[in-house]
């Protein structure tokens, strides 16, 4: 997605969590380790751009207390405490004003790809999102994928099984689109 954000003309910035891949070069990133963490960064950075990809989710939890190092073994079962972690996309979606903020709902590979446009039909509308990119788990490490990108205003557009970098561009044109239309209606 910045590749396809800077072949389309435009200054992507990243902020990753732990990943295999090695970033895009040329495109500024920050890396962080923890939910907390990307929040402060996407928040810092969504005040001076016009869209937000999020691409990917943080894990839905995490531990209650954070122990550096190993903690020390005990004897018996192990408790251990999950508080919720923020939900950045939507946190970022509720003070966008006039920014397009995407997002993204993966299903698992199981699921039929009208389960995931459903279910990204209903984050799309619980989270304020104005696109959200439906997908599924077995596009994962693959060289292609199809999805389906879900409107806020209702429309749909089916991507065809495809190089994700093909993907990737129909992503970025879909949400530069909604920019243009968002500022046109202003």
């Amino acid at each position: 997605l910045a590749t396809a954000a800077r072949s389309a003309g435009h200054v992507p910035y990243l902020v990753l969590g732990p990943v295999a891949d090695t970033p895009p070069a040329g495109i500024e990133v920050t890396s962080v380790t923890s939910a907390l963490q990307m929040q402060t960064e996407a928040e810092r950075r969504f005040a001076q751009c016009d869209i937000a990809i999020a691409a990917a989710a943080v894990a839905d939890y995490r531990p209650r207390e954070r122990v550096l190092g190993k903690p020390p073994k005990v004897q018996g079962p192990v408790t251990l405490e999950l508080v919720p972690n923020p939900d950045i996309v939507a946190g970022l979606a509720a003070r966008k004003g006039n920014r397009i903020v995407v997002g993204f709902a993966l299903e698992s590979a199981a699921a039929s790809m009208a389960d995931a446009v459903a279910r990204g039909r209903e984050k799309l509308v619980r989270k304020q999102l104005d696109l959200v990119v439906c997908n599924r788990s077995d596009a994962i490490g693959q060289a292609a994928s199809e999805a389906v990108l879900v409107f806020a205003d209702g429309r749909q557009q089916v991507l065809p099984v495809q190089d994700k970098s093909a993907t990737a561009a129909a992503i970025v044109r879909a949400a530069v689109e909604l920019r243009q239309r968002k500022l046109q209606a202003t």
